[in-house]
């Protein structure tokens, strides 16, 4: 095959040039970072405009429809299946290849894609009794999720698109352009109830056509920096192109290894429409503050592992492979530790700091803590998950986290009834059994993922781990009593105005932060520990 020559500019099939995985990961985790803060700020002001129940269900139900599948079959199955078989053609093939392998694979796609939204645009009442069939009892508040499913559903295959290209640049470890994208999103909707939402019949309708124009812009602020690597799509059906074929395939039981956690979230979403009003409302809000760390750090880590993991089995290092994976285990206890148990010791101030404004009564603060304490259980799996699925996909194998998942789906569905029914009938906390079984869910599937790696002896933990969980363990017990002491200290969150909860919840977290950090030096624990290279 011939390799036409290309514009003078970094050649995209010349090797990726070794970087550290600490600085990669603290860029992405730092343009992830802003993205969630702004993201804070508008749960905030939705939660000022909307408060719980009604309008609030309606949309928080919308909003995570397109989210779910953008979730499940472009940054999951998606980007798992197509970075490995990408990596590859950038080992081993030329630079012509790769950009072939990318024009079928956006075409193909795009295709896919477009027909999905048409489905979804056009069948919005089907698709709305499919997520939330509760709602039919209540038929003002069904026909507002119909229209909004209708409004958000093509932010699908616009963010869907807008992965596709993120991760051709995670390929090419430009990270911090698909890490900084979704602060659109959030500027946006924060744009729309503060300016737009008074010329609506209901503000659910601004958020909800600031989600559509969002997923526009992050597509298009993408495509220039696909052009300075030569590989802006030319799209182009490429059904029956090898390695297309191979994508696919590996899509399809991608379709549940990386997405099991979502899939658990979004049953309790559905069955949380049957539990009366605002219980989508408060899983919504709880779930928002648990995304906060994993979409910080857990998504941050397995972007930034993902490409390395798939040069190392491409090259067939088995011994990098495993010490890759060993860094972002370690990594993961690191950060997810402390941040389980701060959200469980500090969800009511919390939530109260940020969400009791407007609309917002302090039963539904309560009613979100409570939920929050039992998503917050569960932030170490779920991290762990992110992290060790790219283990598999890495090295093409989409089976293995296909039967963890589906073991983990089985057993939420078999706990549901046991731990929902009983909070549900006796103490009206169904909502918080949806949360605590999703949570319990997660740790089946973190443990089967982990023994399997063990088991097929991809990943060898270092020796010093015994000692790494003492410390580790020493260090967050000392912030767990600085937290416990600041409570036992400061109980009325409710009754503080605004700016009081806002800096005495600073302080606690800041006092917190930094005694885990005094105690991690103390027993030993350095930055220069963390240092690796892809």
């Amino acid at each position: 095959m011939s390799d036409p020559e290309l514009p003078s500019a970094p050649a995209p099939e010349q090797k990726p040039r070794s970087k550290s995985l600490l600085r990669s990961s603290l860029l992405t985790g730092s343009m992830t970072m802003l993205s969630r803060v702004l993201g804070l700020v508008r749960d905030i002001v939705l939660a000022s405009l909307l408060g719980a129940g009604g309008s609030m269900d309606a949309f928080a139900v919308a909003q995570k429809i397109p989210n779910f599948f953008r979730r499940l079959f472009a940054e999951g199955a998606f980007s798992q299946a197509f970075i490995p078989v990408l990596a590859e053609y950038r080992e081993k093939g030329s630079r012509a290849a790769v950009k072939d392998l990318v024009d079928k694979v956006a075409g193909s796609l795009g295709l896919v894609l477009l027909l999905v939204t048409l489905v979804g645009v056009l069948g919005a009442a089907g698709v709305s009794m499919i997520f939330a069939s509760g709602y039919l009892s209540d038929p003002a508040k069904f026909d507002l999720l119909t229209d909004l499913v209708r409004i958000t559903f093509p932010y699908l295959m616009l963010i869907s698109l807008t992965g596709f290209a993120g991760a051709i640049l995670n390929s090419y470890d430009r990270f911090a352009v698909p890490a900084v994208t979704p602060v659109f999103l959030n500027i946006f909707m924060i744009a729309a109830a503060l300016l737009v939402a008074d010329y609506f019949p209901n503000p659910a309708y601004a958020l909800a056509w600031s989600i559509l124009v969002a997923g526009v812009f992050s597509l298009l602020f993408q495509l220039p920096f696909l052009r300075q690597i030569h590989l802006l799509p030319s799209p182009k059906l490429g059904w029956s192109d090898p390695g297309v074929k191979r994508i696919l395939a590996l899509m399809a039981p991608a379709l549940f290894g990386v997405s099991i956690s979502q899939i658990n979230l979004m049953l309790d979403t559905i069955i949380a429409t049957q539990l009366g009003d605002a219980s989508a409302s408060w899983l919504f809000y709880s779930d928002r503050l648990v995304e906060l760390p994993l979409g910080v750090f857990g998504v941050a880590i397995a972007t930034v592992i993902m490409p390395s993991l798939s040069r190392q089995s491409t090259a067939q290092s088995a011994e990098k492979f495993s010490q890759t994976l060993d860094w972002a285990i370690r990594f993961v206890v690191l950060i997810a530790l402390p941040a389980t148990l701060a959200l469980v010791i500090l969800a009511e101030p919390i939530l109260f700091t940020l969400f009791y404004h407007g609309k917002m009564a302090a039963s539904d603060i309560l009613m979100s803590s409570y939920s929050l304490q039992a998503y917050a259980l569960g932030l170490f799996a779920f991290m762990l998950i992110k992290v060790l699925v790219p283990g598999y996909f890495a090295r093409q194998d989409m089976k293995t986290p296909v039967r963890t998942g589906i073991k983990a789906i089985v057993a939420n569905i078999l706990m549901k009834p046991v731990v929902v029914l009983p909070l549900a009938y006796f103490f009206s906390l169904g909502h918080v059994g949806l949360a605590l079984t999703t949570a319990l869910a997660a740790y089946v599937n973190a443990w089967l993922l982990y023994r399997g790696l063990r088991q097929q002896r991809i990943y060898q933990p270092a020796s010093h781990w015994p000692r790494l969980w003492l410390r580790y363990g020493a260090a967050n017990l000392a912030m767990v009593v600085v937290l416990l002491g600041f409570l036992m200290c400061w109980a009325d969150w409710q009754y503080w105005h605004t700016l009081e909860r806002i800096w005495r919840l600073a302080v606690v977290c800041v006092v917190g932060g930094v005694i885990y950090l005094a105690a991690l030096l103390a027993v030993g624990i350095r930055l220069r520990d963390f240092k690796a290279h892809g």
